[in-house]
């Protein structure tokens, strides 16, 4: 006599809607195009996803890594999962126990490459899901949307020259009496006011610090942001940016709803001989101003590592924070500006500016106390490590070795949006 016909049981993976703070980064980081969203939620197709476990360590939040038991057949659709506002409970009366769910295809692979439900091996990250050995712990998601922190303002001014389109505020938070620790390379949400045209209120927003760890004014409770006024959508037709729009025009004194902090890999390393390449565009120099006022302040301290520094813009005068920067020792930062707008001369962006100091490039890039982050517009992703393949290659440094070595030790950091 045949036995029971076996039920199909699956791990479904989801997305916590209450704590996704909708930045992009799992989607950006699936391999097989799993993940979509709409104007309310970022969802998983239980049909394509493999379990790969690509997207789960970039995510700032935590929303991404949660999983319920289910029959096959009964498997929760991206329509369903367009419309939570919260997770559904797991279902333990029609599921299995977690041990007796056979394991899907790639599920814990933690490895930089995982294979496909056809078997093609893919490289699912290009950056670090690690931190480096010596950074410090991070917390995170000390405050969630349920539970937001209130921050005062404390200081707020424009950083780009009145001249130009490009309106970037300097923004700095006061937490009071309430404990908020941050490292530099994290990052909060803020929760605009007000409501979607359905009624709904709005996602928080993400912002990198700007500040090191002990503050934007050292031995106060505050930290900074570098937001940029956003006036235009992705096709270019004129649209105010909900939130920061609000934080523009923030004045001192207004408070301000706040959750976080996020992030436990985009993370500096605290021993003192480390190198800091850093590589930015725009506000993506947010998180690198917070690691050099760092050590900064701990130069006479003992920290003896490099910094070097590349910086873009489309003008001069559209570069956050350009004053400070020039005023900086030599000998303490080696800076390189590019600007891929400036009248009269040809365009000159990062990556430009990076072989043409290659030969220093190199040689952090042989230092194994050498750690690389990059932050800016997706747009310079692609670009800045075709550059860094160039300059290794160019020097007899094996890319593809070297880029492995970077990932797993946790020194090649992207941020890119």
């Amino acid at each position: 006599m045949n036995g029971p016909a076996p039920i199909a049981v699956l791990r479904q993976h989801l997305i916590d809607p209450e704590i996704c703070i909708r930045c992009n980064t799992c989607e950006e980081t699936c391999p097989i195009d799993a993940i979509t969203h709409d104007s309310n939620n970022y969802v998983v197709k239980a049909d394509v996803c493999n379990g790969c476990m690509a997207c789960v360590p970039p995510c700032p939040t935590g929303a991404i890594d949660n999983w319920r038991n289910v029959l096959k057949a009964d498997a929760y659709s991206i329509d369903e999962q367009f419309t939570w506002d919260e997770l559904p409970a797991q279902n333990t009366t029609a599921s299995p126990a977690l041990d007796e769910v056979a394991p899907q295809p790639g599920a814990g692979d933690t490895e930089e490459s995982a294979e496909t439900s056809e078997g093609i091996e893919v490289d699912t990250v290009r950056g670090s899901t690690l931190p480096p050995w010596s950074s410090a712990r991070p917390y995170v998601n000390l405050y969630t949307h349920k539970d937001p922190v209130s921050a005062t303002v404390v200081g707020n001014y424009r950083l780009t020259d009145e001249s130009t389109e490009s309106d970037i505020h300097h923004i700095v938070l006061d937490f009071g009496t309430m404990p908020f620790p941050v490292l530099e390379g994290q990052s909060i949400g803020v929760l605009p006011p007000g409501s979607t045209k359905d009624g709904k209120t709005h996602h928080a927003r993400q912002y990198s610090i700007a500040s090191p760890r002990d503050g934007e004014r050292k031995g106060y409770n505050n930290l900074s942001l570098t937001v940029k006024r956003v006036t235009q959508d992705y096709q270019g037709n004129a649209a105010d940016g909900v939130c920061s729009n609000y934080l523009c025009d923030l004045k001192k004194g207004d408070k301000v709803d706040v959750i976080g902090p996020f992030g436990s890999t985009f993370l500096m390393p605290n021993h003192p001989n480390s190198h800091l390449l850093m590589i930015c565009t725009g506000t993506g120099s947010a998180p690198m101003r917070a690691m050099t006022e760092y050590r900064r302040r701990r130069r006479l301290k003992g920290a003896t590592g490099k910094l070097m520094l590349f910086f873009g813009a489309r003008t001069k005068e559209e570069l956050p924070y350009f004053g400070p920067l020039v005023n900086l020792p030599r000998d303490f930062i080696d800076t390189t500006l590019a600007f891929s707008r400036t009248v009269g001369q040809p365009k000159r962006y990062v990556q430009d500016a990076m072989r043409e100091r290659a030969a220093d490039v190199a040689q952090m890039l042989r230092d194994a106390n050498t750690y690389i982050y990059v932050c800016g517009l997706k747009g310079m992703e692609d670009g800045v490590l075709q550059a860094l393949r160039d300059i290794a290659e160019q020097n007899g440094l094996e890319w593809e070795p070297l880029w492995k070595t970077l990932k797993r030790e946790g020194r090649l950091h992207l941020e890119t949006y």
